[in-house]
């Protein structure tokens, strides 16, 4: 049985995020990073998808992406977004929302080098989310990547780097027996976090 969640209004929800993730990492969860992003248009239609968090602490989450993207574009026109990681072997839940801002361009290149070539290169390839008229013009630009960038050193894109969630609310969920799950949500005041229970 799992035990229940009793966190300290003193707690800081990082760091109990970061515990979180230790956890489902030792747990041995593929992709553990993994975590759904909803966006919305100025006008407040949303939209999902997964991707991958690549970095995190105090200042925020963040993740990287094509900023041509339609995730890109409604985070020009709407900079707020809302991010759900689902540890379901663990019964744990973690949603954050907030506002996004863009990350430096040096801390976008320190991530992109990390990165295989392969997939440097797509990184100029893509245009993420556009229409694509079949697979041989997608491999096509590739092959053209791959001849003006011949050597391992691949320049970071204009159009690619990372994004920061700066969390203003950060609900951590533990399931248990009936449903009647432990909720705990952090909410930004000032320069602190202030703590409360919700009803399951």
């Amino acid at each position: 049985m799992t035990a229940p969640f009793d966190p300290s209004p003193s707690d800081d929800p990082i760091e109990l995020f970061a515990r979180w993730f230790r956890e489902a990492e030792d747990a041995g969860l593929p992709l553990p990073e993994s975590m759904a992003l909803s966006t919305a248009t100025a006008d407040g239609v949303p939209s999902s998808r997964m991707v991958l968090l690549k970095a995190f602490g105090p200042e925020g989450f963040c993740f990287f992406t094509n900023y041509e993207s339609r995730k890109s574009r409604e985070l020009m026109a709407n900079p707020r977004a809302a991010l759900l990681f689902h540890w379901a072997v663990l019964e744990r839940q973690v949603r954050i929302e907030g506002r996004v801002e863009r990350v430096s361009d040096e801390e976008s290149f320190a991530y992109y080098r990390t990165r295989d070539r392969g997939s440097r290169i797509g990184a100029w390839a893509s245009r993420q989310s556009r229409p694509l008229p079949d697979r041989e013009v997608l491999e096509n630009r590739v092959a053209e990547f791959e001849s003006r960038f011949p050597g391992d050193e691949v320049p970071l894109p204009p159009h690619w780097g990372g994004y920061r969630v700066v969390p203003e609310r950060i609900e951590l969920w533990q399931g248990r027996p009936s449903r009647l799950h432990d909720r705990c949500v952090f909410v930004r005041d000032g320069s602190a976090w202030r703590m409360e229970r919700l009803y399951p």
